[in-house]
């Protein structure tokens, strides 16, 4: 079980919140194995549009599989807010340092920098504290106009309704790109929006066109990714001639049907690797015969 703890601070922003709780909730609901729970500082936390949420000010026993999230808040500045104590920032930074994912949603990017968690790293926060961030914590690479950024189990979002994508995100590369369709499917919401190469999910990626039948060859290989799939059972999926699958699939997504199953094999190698999995054993459990392609596809990213 992944165990997903969403630190409260008072005068959070609801949505920072609803949006990913929903997401694991949803994922939950087909089958993926995480449990919600919800901690702070105080047992009463206001939220920035007035409703006031109860919390545990107990903190759970935390394992490298689990998740901790810092929802944004409302400040004119991020440090007008969220003023965390020493003893809740040590947890942040002792988490990640037990093997555990640490993230946070637009101004809960200040967490993480009081936690020392963005030094050396890459991040990004929503576009209007985008300067303050970078200027707090110099030491940190503040991506700019970017959904979210994923560096070393640090994942940090541009806040609001992008906590989703990110999300939508873990939960691809933990359950697949599969799963995470699905999710965003029952949820309405839009499986990409705009960002750029930082967005490692291939769901997020290559899910805007309106093709029926490139979905359907999408659905299949995204639940068969490690199997070996031939082009023609792919073209019988979609009812079209192998040659018109690989022009058509090229056209919607920008890729062969292969290197769309290779980027979810690499995708989930990556996840695995940042987890402790060796090389070898990583390319084993995606699907590669050996280590040789990953390494060659890891060198070309």
């Amino acid at each position: 079980m992944t165990h997903v703890v969403f630190l409260l601070v008072p005068q959070l922003h609801l949505l920072d919140l609803a949006g990913p709780a929903q997401v694991f909730s949803t994922a939950t609901d087909h089958g993926c194995d995480y449990r919600v729970s919800y901690v702070a500082e105080q047992e009463d936390v206001p939220s920035a549009q007035g409703l006031m949420l109860r919390a545990d000010t107990n903190w759970p026993d935390l394992t490298a599989e689990d998740l901790l999230v810092v929802p944004g808040w409302r400040a004119p500045t991020l440090h007008a807010n969220g003023g965390l104590r020493p003893a809740t920032l040590e947890r942040l930074t002792a988490h990640h340092a037990a093997g555990g994912t640490v993230a946070s949603i637009c101004a809960g990017a200040d967490a993480l920098g009081r936690a020392g968690l963005l030094d050396g790293r890459r991040c990004t926060t929503h576009h209007d504290a985008q300067d303050e961030l970078a200027r707090c914590y110099p030491r940190a690479t503040v991506v700019r106009d970017v959904l979210y950024v994923v560096d070393d189990r640090v994942v940090s979002s541009a806040g609001i309704a992008s906590g989703i994508d990110l999300a939508l995100h873990l939960v691809a590369v933990r359950y697949g790109p599969a799963v995470a369709a699905r999710v965003a499917r029952d949820m309405v919401v839009y499986a990409r929006r705009n960002g750029d190469e930082q967005q490692h999910s291939a769901l997020l990626r290559h899910r805007t066109h309106l093709s029926d039948a490139i979905h359907r060859v999408q659905d299949l290989i995204d639940t068969r990714y490690t199997d070996r799939l031939g082009l023609a059972d792919l073209a019988a999926a979609s009812g079209v001639s192998e040659r018109t699958l690989t022009r058509r699939f090229s056209e919607a997504t920008g890729l062969t049907p292969l290197r769309y199953q290779q980027e979810l094999r690499l995708e989930r190698a990556e996840h695995l690797i940042a987890h402790g999995s060796t090389v070898e054993s990583a390319a084993r459990t995606v699907g590669f015969q050996d280590a040789r392609m990953l390494r060659r596809l890891r060198a070309r990213v």
